[in-house]
């Protein structure tokens, strides 16, 4: 090859802008219009003559002896080359005085971080993809404004719907453990249709809400499984304009437009309308029914409160749809292992660790046995300071050694057998230490519980507690068998969990507790029993009066209609029907003690 190429291909490795050699430049004819230039992946800047002259010198630094090219570099006649007036590198006015403007390639920029995992767009959404958002839509405009009970169950129907068909239409078949994660996330919802509480019915909503994030995307790993929630999120604005598209492509004409049903929906609408309000106005018993079963859009919450529910129904449907037709693989963000330490390194400090939770154990080995002997035996301590204050500081202790433990694995030694031993070893110790610690906090919140009663706090931390146990023991589980199922078992505990304590109605539990100890001659804190929801009135019926209707005065039980109504609100409403609240003066019940009087 002679010099001159040579030097071309060298200024191309080395930076400076790639001087095209005049031979291979086509020369326009007159008239035609100029070639255009291929357009180059990477950015292109101007520099100057000095800019040049120092990447020059900065390229043969790094690379000496590679034979670089400079300006002046020989063709194959021997002549120096130069670039045509016409070549897209040269300077667009060689006589503005830029002193020999050139460009130099700039790297690429990076790609989105999300580009690696997030799918090709999907097609446009088919004909029943579009139909079940739009009935999704429409029920959450009617049914959502009055509060959730049924209508949470009723509305997951559409969109399990329009799920189905958009991943249907995708060419995409639902794994087992995807419907599995999907039927689990329906069973939540059954918690507000059984349950009046405000508090469990928001735990189980957002429990199914990521059961179903999970069961759309498929995620395995700890990643997928903490940032699936979160894909749905980021899904609906793309959602919503793949949705448009969709729409356009119905109503443009064709074999599957739109516009026939459109026009069929709206004459069944006008005709059940029409003969609907003729039949109620000729039978007040149809009337009733017809009143009890359709929504009453103008009542309670009004027309933008409930348009603006339909359009947040719409976007769910849609975003569902989208993720279920083209998930985004949240699995592969996941970090991958850490550096490996050496045994010493590694094993040192948690080897420490585990002599102090054994100290930390021996001392309260007492406890666990003796418990209320050894609350007694101190010098001034109370429950109070013993339980209520230790409890806080060792459910902040569980959860910091679930996170020493996840640190410690990711850097682990994994040489070999000898290696993955001493792991096992070590970590095998501090989980079951941090067992002996879960149990000690538990034993002492049921200590603070015996004497003062239960709360929805007290209850709340106890069952938090107990399934930060429960994540201890499959760690354990993970340490022999594998840890591969270890994120979607934790998940599925956690589900399990919310789903327990929402069927197990704790404000239910909280009133027959604090009633059976009132029985046994301690004080009633009725103002705090006033306070709470529906599930707590057949224990708070048993009351005698004037406690009954001071404890159940506060207690709302609103006339919803049947698809905002719980189980636990149409049971409280047929007692207070049956038996209703007197007007006793009640303030200074409220505050004062109560002594035993409970049927």
């Amino acid at each position: 090859m002679s010099d001159g190429v040579e030097g071309n291909d060298e200024r191309r490795r080395t930076g400076d802008a790639a001087v095209p050699e005049p031979q291979e430049v086509p020369e326009p004819r007159p008239g035609e219009a100029e070639p255009a230039a291929e357009p180059e992946p990477a950015t292109l800047v101007k520099t100057g003559a000095a800019d040049r002259t120092e990447a020059r010198a900065g390229a043969k630094a790094d690379e000496p002896g590679t034979g670089e090219a400079d300006d002046a570099a020989p063709d194959a006649s021997g002549t120096p080359a130069e670039a045509p007036q016409d070549s897209p590198d040269a300077p667009d006015d060689p006589d503005d005085g830029s002193d020999g403007i050139r460009y130099e390639r700039l790297p690429d920029p990076p790609p989105p971080i999300l580009d690696g995992v997030r799918a090709r767009p999907p097609a446009p959404p088919g004909l029943a993809t579009l139909v079940a958002a739009a009935v999704t839509a429409l029920l959450s405009g009617l049914l959502l404004g009055d509060g959730l009970a049924v209508n949470a169950l009723i509305l997951a129907l559409p969109l399990a719907a329009a799920a189905w068909f958009a991943a249907r239409q995708a060419g995409r078949r639902p794994r087992r453990s995807s419907l599995c994660w999907g039927a689990g996330g329906l069973a939540l919802l059954a918690v507000p249709v059984w349950s009046d509480a405000e508090w469990p019915t928001l735990l189980a909503v957002l429990a199914a809400a990521g059961l179903g994030a999970l069961a759309l995307h498929g995620c395995r790993k700890w990643s997928g499984v903490l940032l699936a929630p979160l894909g749905l999120v980021l899904a609906v604005r793309r959602a919503v304009v793949w949705g448009w598209r969709g729409v356009r492509e119905r109503t443009a004409g064709g074999e599957k437009d739109l516009g026939p049903l459109l026009r069929s929906v709206l004459v069944a609408v006008v005709l059940l309308v029409v003969f609907g309000g003729l039949f109620a106005a000729a039978d007040q018993a149809f009337a009733d029914l017809l009143g009890s079963l359709v929504p009453d859009v103008d009542g309670g919450s009004g027309v933008p409160w409930r348009l603006f529910l339909a359009l947040l129904g719409l976007a769910a449907a849609l975003a569902v749809a989208h993720t279920a037709a083209a998930p985004t693989r949240w699995d592969g963000l996941g970090p991958g292992p850490g550096r490996a330490r050496g045994r010493v390194e590694w094993a040192l400090p948690l080897v420490l660790l585990d002599l102090l939770f054994a100290a930390f154990v021996a001392v309260q080995a007492a406890v666990l046995l003796r418990g209320e002997d050894v609350v007694h035996a101190g010098n001034g301590l109370t429950y109070s300071e013993y339980a209520r204050e230790g409890f806080w500081q060792l459910l902040f202790a569980t959860v910091l050694t679930l996170a020493v433990i996840s640190v410690a694995v990711r850097v682990a030694p994994r040489s070999g057998p000898r290696d993955r031993l001493l792991v096992r070893a070590v970590l095998g110790t501090l989980c079951l230490l941090t067992l002996v610690v879960v149990a000690s906090a538990v034993r002492r919140m049921d200590l603070y519980m015996g004497e003062y009663g239960l709360t929805r706090l007290r209850l709340s931390v106890v069952a938090m507690e107990l399934l930060l146990g429960v994540v201890v023991l499959l760690i354990l589980a993970a340490g022999v068998f594998g840890a591969r199922l270890l994120p979607r078992a934790v998940l599925a505990s956690a589900a399990v969990a919310v789903l327990a304590f929402g069927l197990a109605s704790p404000d239910k539990l909280i009133a027959k507790s604090n009633l059976a100890a009132h029985r046994d001659g301690r004080t009633l804190d009725l103002g705090y029993l006033s306070g709470l929801s529906a599930d707590a009135v057949p224990a708070l019926d048993r009351l005698d009066e004037p406690l009954r209707s001071c404890a159940l005065r506060s207690i709302a039980v609103p006339d919803a209609p049947w698809y905002a109504t719980s189980l636990s609100q149409a049971r409280a409403h047929e007692i207070l029907t049956a038996r209703p609240v007197r007007d006793h003066p009640c303030r200074d019940i409220l505050t004062d003690d109560i002594y035993p009087s409970v049927r």
